[in-house]
């Protein structure tokens, strides 16, 4: 069909087959073709994923670490291989450095309440960005609340890039933690991170690395970054729901205190003292979710056979043609224009209401996000209440963007 493929684009020829993996494209949705340009929100899941998960279930489902019979041990050695995995998808130098989480949200607050206990004090600041989203602003001023420290916010350009001077202006010998996003979900705009840490080491502060949009798109090597975290959550990397990696140096790991208490995080308990379990383990108390870290590993495995670098370069393809195309459109106007963009567009429409847009395009199957995207206070600060997001994936087609242009049209016309 022409709304799936069209002869254009380098890997255009893959497309077809790339599709053929993920079974829920196929479906209509209000009588028409779905055209599913919600990625940011969540990517969908290839077939060897599900199956890497009922597979689980049906084949090795056993409790792990402790026990010794056959299905603990071969359960045991799926959910450790998915560590060493993932320690080599960020680049990490040991698999102890990795620590399983529900997402980037739990990750930023088990360092929020492990580490900044520990190093937070009434005379200290932490900064972050004006593009950041809710998990990576409340966490810190949860912190700042209870220590009588201070959030200063790194201010951004109007094409929404990190404003360099602002950032440096507010670096200081109080600064113990920069916070900041590695592609933004509202703008898409990438932030140079190696710039950020070497500035943010100068004064002797920490960088933590929100991954959770960069991860399936940008190549992410956190030794060469020299980042002290980096997180990531797997629904955003075509994996499971609930299952996500706070990544941190080790020499920093092991001085932090456990996150949370109970079996596993534990070496040995009594009644009077707990001696408490070497790194990765003193973080992951209770029973882990198994199932959806075993089909983590099968996610990666999927990006790594199709290539993080072709993927990327579709989808900055489709980027460049939708962006193209949406000036086009009267009166639309694009939120974000930094230089350096993962695959997001976002815009508003004069005198038509986001969530009514996408109301409208629904209906003729297509699939958008609206709204502040969790970064009120970055909508605040461009003066709007929201936008329209789109956000494309390697399995997405020029022929759905002709078809959304389409659809828009005639939502606009019926809504002006």
């Amino acid at each position: 069909m022409l709304l799936h493929y069209q002869k254009i684009g380098t890997y255009n020829h893959l497309v077809e087959i790339w599709r053929k993996d993920f079974p829920i494209l196929t479906q209509q949705i209000n009588g028409n073709p779905l055209v599913y340009f919600d990625n940011a929100a969540t990517t969908q899941k290839p077939i060897s994923v599900v199956e890497k998960l009922k597979d689980y279930y049906f084949q090795f489902n056993a409790n792990i670490h402790r026990g010794i019979h056959t299905l603990a041990e071969k359960a045991t050695h799926e959910y450790e291989l998915v560590r060493k995995q993932v320690a080599n998808f960020v680049g990490a130098h040991s698999p102890n450095e990795i620590v399983f989480v529900r997402g980037v949200t739990e990750a930023i607050n088990l360092v929020a309440k492990t580490w900044g206990k520990e190093h937070i004090n009434s005379n200290n600041e932490l900064l972050i960005s004006a593009m950041e989203h809710h998990s990576n602003i409340v966490p810190w001023q949860m912190l700042c609340e209870e220590k009588g420290a201070k959030i200063k916010v790194i201010d951004i350009h109007e094409n929404g890039e990190l404003n360099w001077e602002s950032f440096e202006n507010l670096l200081s010998e109080k600064t113990k933690l920069v916070s900041i996003v590695h592609a933004s979900n509202a703008l898409g705009t990438i932030n140079s991170i190696e710039r950020v840490v070497k500035k943010a080491h100068e004064v002797g502060a920490l960088v933590f690395v929100d991954g959770a949009q960069a991860a399936s798109h940008l190549p992410i090597d956190v030794q060469k970054l020299d980042v002290d975290f980096y997180a990531f959550s797997g629904h955003k990397i075509y994996g499971p729901t609930g299952i996500g990696c706070l990544y941190g140096k080790e020499k920093i790991l092991e001085q932090m205190p456990p996150f949370q208490g109970g079996g596993e995080m534990i070496k040995e308990v009594t009644f009077e003292k707990t001696i408490y379990n070497d790194l990765p383990y003193k973080f992951e108390a209770g029973t882990p979710n198994i199932a959806d870290t075993v089909a983590l590993g099968e996610a990666i495995n999927y990006i790594n056979q199709i290539g993080k670098q072709t993927m990327a370069s579709h989808e900055l393809e489709l980027l460049a043609y939708a962006t193209k195309k949406l000036k086009d459109i009267e009166g639309l106007r694009i939120i974000g224009h930094a230089k350096e963009k993962i695959s997001i567009i976002s815009f508003v429409i004069e005198g038509i209401h986001h969530q009514d847009l996408a109301i409208l395009l629904d209906k003729q199957g297509i699939a958008v996000r609206t709204g502040h995207h969790c970064t009120q206070p970055l909508m605040s600060l461009l003066g709007i209440t929201g936008t329209t997001r789109l956000s494309f994936a390697f399995y997405n087609t020029f022929g759905e963007i002709d078809y959304f242009c389409s659809a828009l049209s005639k939502a606009i016309s019926l809504l002006r």
